[in-house]
């Protein structure tokens, strides 16, 4: 038994086979939903998919396979509307999150589109620099900063720093001390709202690593010291409250508690909250069946709620910020495998499951196996007309949990060398890769226009011996 991780379907059990029921036809198993592929997503004449224009059996011959497809005009296009959606909401930043997939090219089409970026360690902070991003545009999280990434953070100018506990207060005043500079800096608050998603990835209920608590009067503490440090100002408070949601409930009652936050803080301390930053968390269609909110809709509900429970409060409503990362990389994403072996499992209740065997598996995708995750897959090589057969793709690795897709509906003449693609992996899928396995990580190639280029290149098995003193 295992939970869905959309909002929507939070708390409702599906079983092992729940998608056993109801066999489509061959016409669905081979058809492409806007909402699930990337918006250049086709299938050309030939049965062959394409995407930005690009064959995708030509990208599995230059680039090899497994690889991660990641569409440039459909993540462009989804930054630009979450710049244009939020801001007419209200919100004066708008910060891309790094952390679901980064690289120098997306961070230059990112800022190229209006937005910020929110990076989460030294070395995202790294990438961002490399690609030539300016301080002021960058926003710096993480729950445990250390002194050589904050000292990094301050060098370049970051333009907020998220303060996550009391020590790092410290730590960060004595690194802008020690530059000259006044750091400008929010605290984050946990309010006690857990967002309709996954366990793990719930993060604003109070046991959890994250923030200080607004329940407790951590966070006016925070703000208290901060107050008193020449080196540091705050310009607002962070809250956080999941991620894959659907709905805007949760952000109603997470901004209340912060409004309520905010005006305690002016009440105690005469300090006000100039910006909000209620973080990201957006939902996408990783099946047909997902239905996440539009863009516009979901700026526009978020800014009325924030500004229904200031006028509530009696309060001047601060600046919106956000950090949309999922929601803009997702879905511009896809990834490539070939299929290695095709094994045919009889199960208990009569029905045939067929395993599909690819060569890849949970090294690049560890989202099935840790969250319990549903994608969406296609024969990607050809057409089929097929009758349609139960199958799971799993990977090459000795774990009887690496699975891609637990339940999937695939041609019945699937074979060894065909492609399949695995929709909206475009986020947590390359940026949580491992080497499991002594297995390299895939690379990524960018499409646009017709072409394909190399974003971040293939591992090799040299680069692996190359960390090894001993070779």
């Amino acid at each position: 038994m295992r939970a869905h991780p959309a909002g929507p379907r939070h708390g409702d059990f599906v079983s092992d086979s729940s998608s056993t029921t109801g066999k489509p036809s061959a016409e669905a198993v081979d058809a492409l939903a806007p909402s699930v592929w990337s918006r250049t997503c086709a299938r050309e004449p030939s049965g062959a998919m394409t995407v930005g224009g690009v064959d995708v059996r030509d990208i599995a011959t230059e680039f090899g396979t497994p690889v991660f497809v990641l569409d440039e005009q459909d993540l462009r296009s989804r930054a630009r509307e979450y710049a244009q959606a939020y801001r007419q909401a209200g919100a004066s930043r708008v910060y891309y999150a790094a952390k679901a997939f980064l690289s120098v090219a997306v961070a230059h089409w990112v800022h190229e589109e209006g937005l910020g970026i929110d990076v989460a360690s030294g070395g995202e902070l790294a990438v961002a620099m490399r690609a030539g991003i300016p301080g002021e545009a960058l926003l710096m999280h993480g729950n445990n900063k250390s002194m050589e990434e904050i000292v990094a953070a301050i060098d370049h100018g970051v333009g907020r720093i998220v303060i996550d506990s009391f020590e790092e207060i410290a730590r960060v005043a004595e690194a802008a001390a020690k530059a000259g500079v006044v750091q400008p800096v929010m605290v984050r608050a946990t309010v006690g709202v857990e967002a309709h998603t996954h366990e793990f990835i719930a993060t604003a209920h109070e046991d959890q690593k994250f923030g200080l608590s607004a329940e407790s009067g951590a966070v006016e503490e925070a703000v208290r010291r901060i107050a008193k440090l020449p080196s540091l100002t705050l310009v607002g408070l962070h809250s956080h409250i999941g991620s894959q949601i659907f709905d805007a409930s949760g952000f109603e009652i997470a901004a209340g508690r912060v409004v309520a936050l905010a005006q305690r803080i002016y009440d105690e301390q005469g300090i006000e909250i100039e910006e909000l930053n209620l973080g990201g968390g957006m939902g996408i269609a990783y099946l047909e069946s997902d239905d996440p909110l539009d863009v516009p809709d979901m700026a526009a509900q978020i800014g009325e709620i924030v500004a229904k429970a200031c006028a509530d409060a009696g309060i001047m409503a601060p600046a919106l910020a956000f950090e949309p990362g999922r929601a803009i990389v997702g879905p511009a994403g896809m990834t490539l495998y070939e299929v290695g072996t095709v094994k045919p499992v009889q199960l208990d209740h009569g029905q045939m499951r067929t395993y599909v065997s690819v060569d890849g598996g949970m090294s690049d995708n560890i989202r099935t196996a840790l969250y319990g995750a549903d994608y969406t897959v296609r024969l990607a090589s050809r057409s089929s007309t097929a009758e349609p057969m139960l199958c799971r793709v799993v990977g090459k690795h000795c774990e009887s949990g690496d699975v891609v897709v637990r339940d999937a509906w695939l041609p019945g003449d699937l074979a060894p060398g065909d492609l399949l693609a695995v929709a909206a992996t475009g986020a947590y899928c390359r940026s949580m890769a491992s080497n499991y396995n002594y297995v390299p990580r895939p690379g990524v190639v960018g499409v646009e226009s017709g072409e394909a280029s190399t974003i971040l290149r293939r591992e090799t098995v040299e680069d692996l011996l190359g960390l090894d003193a001993h070779t």
